[in-house]
């Protein structure tokens, strides 16, 4: 075993029927959580971080009129929408989950206290942060890269559908080209949009390795968990 503790970012379409769709799909939402609970079964503390682009995303919705800092804080509460849904899946399978939230929702989560967490991820419980960073202009990329660096986890395993980071959109290129390893700054200078160039630049600074990989085959998120050379690895 490589890591002791991951941060796991999961897109809100990951929780979607077939990854790409609107809403909470049961039967998806129940593979997802298996997956993560084989993983913390492993002895691996587990943070993870996920969005909420399968109920609200500002880019999706430039036409609704609602101007930006309001719907960032729409995409915000769906990401609490989609941590909760998480837990309760986690803990109907008999794991120990708490969900930390960027913003006050007592009634649903815990506010996000970093020491609070590392005591939980102590106790080999699952932790979820939603909310975002409680910031408008913020995505959840950054989100999770800024908790990976206070939490001090050893990497971040960017869940994706596709099998890594390509040179270009390998669903609509036949010809792109997966990189195996990649730089920061290389990921940083091409432009590629896996992850967006604030979070590159955080992990970039502290040096966080970032690990993409393909999540639709939920026996992956163990073998990157595990340290296997799996879909593409970012570093310095």
């Amino acid at each position: 075993m490589t890591y002791k503790r991951i941060m796991l970012k999961l897109s809100g379409e990951s929780l979607s029927k077939d990854g790409k769709g609107q809403g909470i799909h049961q039967p998806t939402l129940h593979r997802v959580a298996q997956s993560i609970m084989d993983v913390s079964k492993k002895g691996i503390q587990m943070v993870i971080v996920v969005g909420g682009g399968n109920i609200w995303r500002f880019r999706d919705t430039t036409d609704s009129g609602i101007e930006r800092t309001a719907s960032d804080a729409m995409g915000m509460l769906a990401t609490i929408m989609n941590g909760v849904a998480l837990q309760a899946a986690l803990e109907a399978m008999g794991s120990y989950c708490r969900v930390a939230s960027a913003i006050q929702v007592p009634q649903l989560a815990e506010p996000y206290i970093r020491r609070r967490v590392i005591r939980h991820l102590e106790k080999n419980r699952i932790v979820i942060c939603v909310g975002g960073t409680g910031n408008p202009f913020f995505t959840t990329d950054s989100a999770a890269a800024l908790r990976a660096l206070e939490l001090n986890c050893d990497v971040v395993l960017k869940a994706t559908n596709v099998d890594g980071i390509y040179d270009k959109d390998p669903n609509k290129f036949p010809d792109a080209k997966m990189y195996t390893e990649i730089t920061y700054q290389e990921a940083l200078d091409k432009h590629l949009n896996v992850m967006d160039q604030s979070a590159f630049s955080l992990c970039q600074d502290q040096k966080l390795p970032i690990r993409v990989f393909n999540f639709t085959d939920e026996k992956n998120l163990m073998r990157a968990a595990m340290g296997e050379e799996i879909g593409t690895l970012v570093t310095v």
